[in-house]
């Protein structure tokens, strides 16, 4: 029998996967997907490659492969239906973010592989566009950059310390908007009562995430790819995935030459991953669309995403029907891992998320808050992303985006396609790849570390509201993560 944590939504109607998220829900509102889940895998198979997951990794590796070599074979095994986990329910940033920041990676790696690591992912946000057009993926991407607010002098310091950092790279395009840009541009609040002044990065787009995926999943299929929904993955071995429908007993196998494991937060559950990767909930809420005039005074255009420099983290966009899509960190780490649809719902986050949304932009005033959900995340030890392959077992894996993970997966996919193919390339020179991550630690070290951690970037941001400084609490969480 499988463990209950293992099992999918009990209910696989299309209502229950649209309660998932906006996004999701948005979809089947305006009738471009119903939802309804793929044909489950049902007998034992054979393929040249079995990708575990129907998330943005999986599918782009296999686009990526299916475009290189049509003769392969390719199965994507997916739990629940493609895109129900993060890749359909994040904040919408097509960004080049990645979890390790370039002077981390140059401390471990040298500068050029730093700055390689960089260009990679400035490049990333233009591949994910050029892909979704090329293929008729409709799914609101448009590149209007990224606007960090610093609403203190303490995150005024920070922003110009980044842009000072982006420039000896010299490949992030970082600007200083000072309070006087700000402030004719934006109707934005500061913490001190002050105009913020803000950092601009030309190098992100704002993206609709399930039209992404659910898009992808469709192209990925017209290239003959065998996506297999409502179909759990129990484990894995080099050449061998077991598997069983989630509505028949029987359980089966797929013999594949390549196993790539691509379950980001929620592999945490299986006996190949546990402590590998922790799950750290994110929430998000979404508004009802706003008028024109309102968005003339907040200021934030279409494709623009914003978020500010406080440390427990938040992340917003505009949406192409004129909501805000916004959220946040804050929801606890649950004890062993666990994961269950009541942490993706959290009224006290959900609130904090409101009031926050309200105290940067007051020209929202009562708008109703329409769609609450969340979602774990994947995150690695030492806060740093990975894509590996071992090409003696072929077993392969992507993940510990640590929530960049939109335009992360595509770097994955087309890195994870030229390692399985044996393809030497600037890709599979990046220092990321065959990165492998120290363990997290047992219980009860995981549960109290993750939670302490998570109850100090709350404190750092109450600490420097109080003294107007740089937080030392902040910094000494900053040496767990790496950063």
């Amino acid at each position: 029998m499988t463990p209950p944590h293992l099992t999918a939504a009990s209910d696989a109607s299309p209502d229950a996967y649209r309660r998932a998220s906006f996004w999701l829900d948005d979809l089947a509102a305006s009738g471009i997907d119903d939802l309804r889940a793929r044909r489950a895998l049902t007998t034992d198979a054979r393929f040249d490659v079995c990708l575990i997951g129907g998330g943005l990794t999986a599918l782009w590796t296999a686009y990526s492969l299916a475009k290189a070599d049509s003769t392969l074979r390719i199965a994507v095994v997916e739990r629940d239906i493609a895109g129900f986990g993060a890749s359909g329910r994040n904040g919408g940033w097509c960004s080049a973010l990645f979890p390790q920041s370039a002077e981390a990676i140059e401390r471990e790696h040298g500068f050029d592989q730093a700055v390689a690591m960089r260009r990679a992912m400035v490049d990333t946000v233009d591949e994910v566009g050029r892909a979704a057009a090329l293929e008729g993926i409709d799914c609101d991407f448009e590149r209007g950059g990224t606007l960090v607010f610093a609403r203190s002098d303490a995150h005024r310091e920070v922003a110009k310390a980044e842009v000072a950092e982006a420039r000896r790279f010299d490949v992030d395009r970082l600007e200083y908007w000072d309070e006087r840009v700000v402030g004719r541009r934006f109707g934005v609040t500061g913490a001190d009562g002050r105009v913020p002044a803000a950092t601009f990065d030309p190098a992100c787009a704002r993206v609709h995430p399930a039209k992404l995926v659910r898009g992808l999943a469709r192209v990925v299929e017209e290239l003959g790819v065998a996506l297999f929904e409502r179909t759990e993955v129990l484990d894995w071995s080099a050449g061998r995935v077991r598997f069983r429908a989630t509505d028949a007993e029987r359980e089966g196998t797929v013999w594949a030459r390549h196993v790539i494991v691509a379950t980001e937060g929620y592999g945490a559950q299986l006996p190949r991953v546990r402590r590998r990767i922790l799950p750290l909930y994110s929430l998000m809420i979404a508004t009802e669309p706003l008028s024109d005039e309102v968005w003339d005074e907040i200021g934030i255009d279409h494709g623009q995403t914003f978020s500010d420099y406080r440390h427990l983290l938040i992340y917003g966009q505009r949406t192409a029907d004129n909501r805000f899509a916004f959220g946040g960190r804050g929801a606890g780490y649950h004890w062993g891992s666990a994961l269950d649809p009541s942490f993706e719902r959290v009224d006290r986050v959900f609130g904090h998320l409101h009031q926050a949304l309200r105290e940067l932009f007051p020209a929202i005033g009562d708008a109703r808050v329409t769609h609450r959900w969340g979602g774990p995340l994947g995150v690695a030890r030492d806060w740093n992303a990975t894509v590996s392959y071992n090409p003696k077992t072929g077993v392969g894996l992507a993940g510990g985006y640590v929530g960049d993970g939109l335009s992360t997966t595509n770097l994955a996919g087309r890195t994870l396609a030229d390692l399985v193919l044996g393809v030497e390339s600037e890709l599979t020179g990046l220092p990321w790849v065959n990165h492998r991550s120290p363990l997290w630690e047992p219980e009860p070290l995981r549960f109290v570390g993750a939670n302490l951690g998570i109850i100090g970037m709350q404190f750092a941001d109450v600490e420097e509201r109080l003294t107007g400084r740089r937080s030392l609490a902040a910094r000494a969480v900053s040496r767990l993560t790496g950063h």
